[in-house]
């Protein structure tokens, strides 16, 4: 874990997270069609919103606000069972702030920083000096008081945690241009030429989505760009460069607050917005050292834990042996005579005989019937897979029935195997 410096008042404690998670993420396909991006499952057992979450709270941030839209009811509900555990008795507070028309009753959520400005009186009750604006929607672990600590210090306006990025790979970001104290010349978004870093010219600096203003600063700015009917209401396209041009903006670089473990080498962050990258992340954890560390008792990942009975490997003869090699296998899960190779289980998810998964995804819930061959698959949660069912071994038929993927992964939802009967 990094060092932190030596402090009697941690500014976490005067701050709020205001975590955006409303959006659908189309790239993972059928995976958001009934359930938000940031709700999608991740690691075994959490949801991609709980690193976001867990790096509030493990930053000493108690009071947070989680503003949804698309198809949130699946999100709303980890939320309630899992995140209800903050007190207002304690001075915390945990609010779950869905669109819901409450500036005016003809709009929802018009942008990210629309989706606070109508919450603005929300915020105003809980008088926290910072805000710490956060996307619901990526895999890293970060002590948000160094984001915090650096905002004060530098005097800035606006503080906007970057990632160090390959030049050749920025122009899918929006870029900082900064000088070489990091403070922000220019904002450019998806430029086909990406400003390099002062100290490094075959990196850039990406925007993570994440910001630190003071909170009476934000609040005027919002109400400032609200009444602007040229603006999309938007932090990245209108408030970020707004203050880049008329006030002071700092870069604050991932690498000097993420977290890391004894076993991590690098630091850690993942957009996991495509099947395949979704897919790889995950499939990832199963190596002997990830570069994920789950198990950093100092640095927990919080979540909704299910009650469940422990994993269960049942039948031990040639052919049907229930095992696991480099694998992940979550609570409540039964491999009955069946083989696991590089694969992740969540949940509740029964293996059965004669079967093979490798580099297998399978979220919670799952029924795997008997000899099946699978590899390099997604499969939904709560998907009835039929006896005799390979996947992984044939691109063309597979791209028939599945959502497959140009380097291979395979998508499985319950609709695409009931076609299969039809």
């Amino acid at each position: 874990m990094i060092n932190s410096p030596g402090r009697t008042a941690p500014l976490a404690r005067d701050a709020m997270a205001y975590v955006l998670a409303g959006g659908r993420g189309s790239r993972l396909m059928e995976l958001t069609d009934r359930r938000a991006k940031p709700a999608v499952y991740f690691g075994g057992k959490t949801r991609i919103i709980d690193f976001a979450l867990s790096n509030a709270l493990n930053s000493g941030i108690r009071r947070i606000g989680v503003a949804t839209q698309y198809k949130a009811h699946s999100l709303i509900r980890h939320l309630q069972a899992g995140w209800n555990f903050l007190r207002q008795e304690r001075n915390e507070g945990f609010d779950i702030l869905p669109a819901s028309q409450r500036i005016s009753e003809e709009q929802w959520y018009a942008g990210t920083a629309d989706a606070v400005y109508q919450n603005t009186d929300i915020i105003e009750g809980y008088d926290p000096k910072y805000m710490v604006i956060l996307a619901g929607d990526h895999i890293y672990k970060m002590d948000y008081e160094q984001m915090l600590q650096e905002h004060v210090s530098s005097g800035a306006d606006v503080t906007v945690g970057c990632l160090e990025v390959p030049r050749k790979e920025a122009s899918g970001f929006g870029v900082m241009h900064v000088d070489d104290t990091d403070r922000i010349i220019s904002f450019v978004e998806k430029p086909k030429d990406p400003p390099a870093m002062p100290d490094n010219p075959d990196m850039s600096l990406a925007s993570m989505g994440i910001y630190v203003f003071e909170t009476k600063f934000l609040l005027d700015l919002l109400r400032q760009d609200a009444e602007d009917k040229n603006s999309t209401h938007d932090f990245g396209k209108d408030l970020i460069p707004y203050i880049v041009a008329n006030g002071k903006a700092q870069a604050h670089r991932f690498t000097k607050s993420c977290v890391r473990s004894d076993a991590e080498r690098q630091a850690y962050w993942r957009d996991v917005g495509t099947v395949d990258a979704y897919w790889e992340a995950n499939v990832d954890l199963t190596d002997v050292v990830p570069e994920l560390d789950l198990f950093d008792r100092a640095w927990p990942i919080w979540t909704y834990s299910e009650i469940t009975p422990p994993a269960k490997f049942v039948h031990d003869e040639d052919g049907r042996r229930g095992m696991a090699i480099s694998s992940l296998v979550s609570g409540a899960c039964i491999v009955s005579g069946a083989a696991l190779r590089r694969s992740l289980l969540f949940t509740g998810v029964r293996v059965n005989s004669f079967s093979a998964l490798n580099e297998a995804v399978v979220l919670p819930y799952v029924e795997i019937g008997r000899q099946c061959r699978l590899t390099k698959v997604v499969i939904d949660r709560g998907v009835e897979i039929p006896e005799g069912l390979v996947v992984g071994e044939d691109p063309e038929l597979d791209a028939l029935r599945f959502r497959r993927t140009e380097s291979g992964i395979c998508l499985i939802t319950q609709a695409m195997i009931d076609r299969l009967k039809a």
